[in-house]
């Protein structure tokens, strides 16, 4: 009998092939570097050409993120706004409908699950954007509430349209009165016979939108936009420029500097909003919410872990540090690193033990880094920081600037 089809060769090409984002064509078209990552099962661009070019056109121009593959839940029915703000620790009752809101999940731990985004698109219709895959939790959480949950990831192609000249790029699409929506707003535009949603919200820390359309509009999207900002010098920018951005704008990221908590094997893994620093979305006037009880618990005793921005000596990233007291003891580790170019600064946030972490404490970071095939280990010190690293205050304006 012939097993020659059984071969390890012809296995290894059996695996399930990458999706591809209805901006694909145009995304591959640009991708000089061929450099792309798995984003939830999808083909997504690490970066274009320079990470560094696509970095200044976040800050200096306007720069485009491919969105689709941004895990998309639709949470619908009379219960929609309960289940929600039974969900979530902040209070969503106070989300009017055309706002957008940031909040955070936990388990009945007060563990955080994930963190996400909050549409409120109609009376009893809500878009949650989140980083993780969560179906399961959401429509587990769901029991005894009259709501109906559909994955929408699919069905909605977006765009990330970000920094200084972005208001500008969307006017000259014709978007009029784009330059009044206010931060967190969102507003749907005449396009192509049809219409868009414009955000204004983002992951960069500036001034910046998302706009969210269906497939069939996705490549027409694309056209338009890199024609109307041909003069505001556009550039599609990847995962790598972006997480410089973010980093510098001072977000964490699922996955990098917490692991969810659905996700956890090994006990003590799993962080509370209180330890990555998200305190200020626990709402303990609203109405029972999972973890509360868990939480409460936390701010009466105290929490493990302190999450900190870090400024760090030199310009070595601190990637996967460890944080070390005055007394060469480990303390704690570093979630993301970055030189980050407008601040000037060599920034890291750090996960640290109890009690440290605050501005008088003396740490340094255990940085190891290649040159000419020679490790070299540096021990650089860290000044804890607690105010915006990068804020411009255009990210706040309205109108927006829009020349």
């Amino acid at each position: 009998m012939n097993h020659s089809h059984n071969t390890p060769e012809k296995i290894r090409h059996a695996a399930p092939m990458m999706l591809r984002t209805a901006f694909h064509d145009r995304v591959q078209a640009l991708n000089q570097s061929n450099s792309w990552y798995d984003w939830k099962g999808y083909t997504s661009p690490s970066s274009y050409e320079v990470v560094e070019f696509e970095y200044f056109a976040i800050r200096n121009a306007t720069a485009v993120f491919d969105l689709c593959p941004m895990t998309k839940y639709r949470i619908e029915g009379p219960d929609s706004e309960a289940y929600l703000n039974r969900l979530m620790t902040r209070d969503i009752s106070k989300l009017k409908v055309g706002r957008v809101g940031y909040s955070v999940w936990c388990d009945d731990q007060g563990q955080v699950q994930d963190d996400g985004t909050v549409f409120h698109l109609a009376d009893t219709v809500y878009r949650l954007c989140s980083q993780e895959r969560c179906l399961d939790w959401l429509c587990w959480a769901a029991l005894g509430f009259d709501v109906r949950i559909t994955d929408e990831t699919a069905a909605i192609a977006a765009l990330a349209v970000q920094g200084p000249t972005s208001c500008a790029t969307l006017r000259a699409m014709g978007f009029d009165g784009i330059e009044m929506l206010k931060p967190f707003g969102m507003r749907n535009f005449p396009f192509a016979n049809s219409e868009v949603m414009i955000s204004r919200t983002g992951f960069t820390g500036d001034l910046g939108y998302e706009v969210w359309t269906t497939p069939d509009l996705a490549l027409p999207l694309w056209d338009a936009l890199f024609e109307a900002g041909r003069d505001h010098l556009i550039r599609a920018v990847g995962s790598e420029a972006l997480n410089i951005a973010r980093i510098e704008a001072g977000f964490i990221q699922a996955g990098v500097d917490f692991v969810p908590a659905e996700q956890t094997i090994r006990p003590g893994r799993a962080r509370s909003p209180f330890e990555l620093g998200l305190g200020w979305l626990v709402d303990f006037d609203k109405p029972h919410f999972t973890g509360r009880k868990a939480l409460l618990a936390e701010q009466k005793n105290g929490s493990r872990y302190r999450f900190v921005k870090l400024d760090v000596e030199g310009n070595k990233p601190a990637e996967h540090s460890f944080i070390f007291n005055a007394r060469k003891q480990v303390v704690g580790t570093v979630t993301s690193a970055a030189w980050c170019p407008s601040a000037k600064t060599n920034i890291a946030f750090a996960s640290l033990e109890m009690p440290w972490g605050l501005p008088e404490h003396r740490l340094s970071a255990e940085i190891y880094y290649n040159r000419e095939l020679k490790w070299t280990r540096l021990m650089a010190t860290c000044r804890v920081i607690t105010d915006p690293v990068f804020d411009p205050e255009r990210r706040r304006m309205t109108p927006a600037p829009s020349c």
